[in-house]
């Protein structure tokens, strides 16, 4: 077992290549890369990604990032490719071949054979002497001095060269084409940032129990709603009017101070100027109301209607928090 100190050196002397590695990449965004950008964003089909081994794992990153990010792609692998995926290629694609020596036999089979379909062929390559940099209509070069592995054979900084790569493209696509958070929340709906963005208050209210009652209910019925209900609260209405809101810490106070409760109803314990919010407003703007007035619950309303409750607990389940 090596030492601890050894074993810090190499972390760090991994980093630092990388680091490296990629700083290098600076010089490379070239007229080839604009011109990768350019054709990318005036094309009507697909980028299409493909590639070898780690290389492979790589392209089907940047299609990640592409198809998130608004540029549609797709994830040829190179050795499939040969047995039938080259069906997959359209007329209009824009192809991205990765490789680092671009001399792989995969490749040299592959680049020729892409160029006869006619499309664009882009090579992301790290050896500019190579089948693949021949072949290449434009390249983007992603050459290192060296792997981080000691033997410098394992894919460290050349892959690492790749994914930076691939990022700086994307990022320059999403640019060129004004990609902003709102249509990333689109490609997006699932996640936190994307919830943020389109979730709505009456999304959240609609999931939950409409709790009401009348301005003379007596205080045991008031429980027994807001209990029935499990959200802390129960809006008094009349007249399809809201009138106020009443919470479980209304009950306790209210218990606090009376002894005998025959005699209470709803209208002498509620909350007549409760916190709302129109169902329109967005989720995020909800949990800042939220927060600015610490409470847990929040009455959606529809013009001067009541809509429903959001609970803090709705906010905390969509991961708004």
């Amino acid at each position: 077992m090596k030492s601890k100190k050894s074993i810090i050196e190499a972390g760090v002397n991994t980093l630092q290549l990388e680091a490296q590695a990629i700083s290098g990449l600076i010089g490379n965004i070239n007229e080839d890369f604009v011109r990768t950008v350019e054709l990318i964003v005036a094309s009507q089909g697909r980028v299409i990604v493909t590639g070898i081994g780690k290389s492979a794992i790589i392209a089907q990153k940047i299609v990640a990032t592409f198809n998130s990010t608004g540029t549609p792609a797709v994830f040829m692998h190179a050795a499939d490719a040969v047995h039938g995926d080259l069906g997959m290629i359209q007329e209009k694609d824009i192809i991205i071949c990765i490789s680092k020596s671009g001399n792989t036999p995969e490749i040299k089979v592959l680049a020729p054979l892409l160029k006869q379909s006619g499309n664009v062929l882009i090579g992301m390559v790290g050896q500019l002497n190579s089948v693949l940099a021949d072949y290449a209509d434009l390249i983007l070069d992603t050459s290192v001095e060296k792997e981080a592995c000691p033997n410098n054979l394992a894919p460290t900084t050349s892959t690492t060269a790749q994914l930076a790569m691939g990022d700086a493209l994307a990022v320059c696509l999403l640019h060129a084409r004004d990609f902003n958070k709102d249509d990333f929340a689109r490609y997006h709906p699932g996640g936190s940032l994307g919830k943020r963005l389109y979730l709505k208050a009456s999304d959240l209210a609609l999931r939950n129990e409409k709790p009401l009652i009348s301005p003379q209910a007596p205080v045991k019925d008031v429980i027994v709603e807001i209990s029935q209900n499990r959200l802390g609260v129960v809006v008094v209405v009349e007249s399809d009017h809201i009138l106020g809101i009443i919470t479980d810490g209304d009950i306790r106070r209210m218990l606090e101070k009376h002894s005998n409760l025959a005699d209470i109803m709803a209208k002498d314990i509620m909350n007549t100027n409760p916190k709302k919010i129109d169902k329109d407003a967005l989720a995020l703007t909800a949990l800042e109301v939220i927060k600015q007035n610490n409470i847990t619950q929040l009455l959606v309303t529809e013009g001067n209607h009541y809509f429903g409750i959001i609970h803090l607990h709705d906010l905390l389940q969509e991961g708004i928090i």
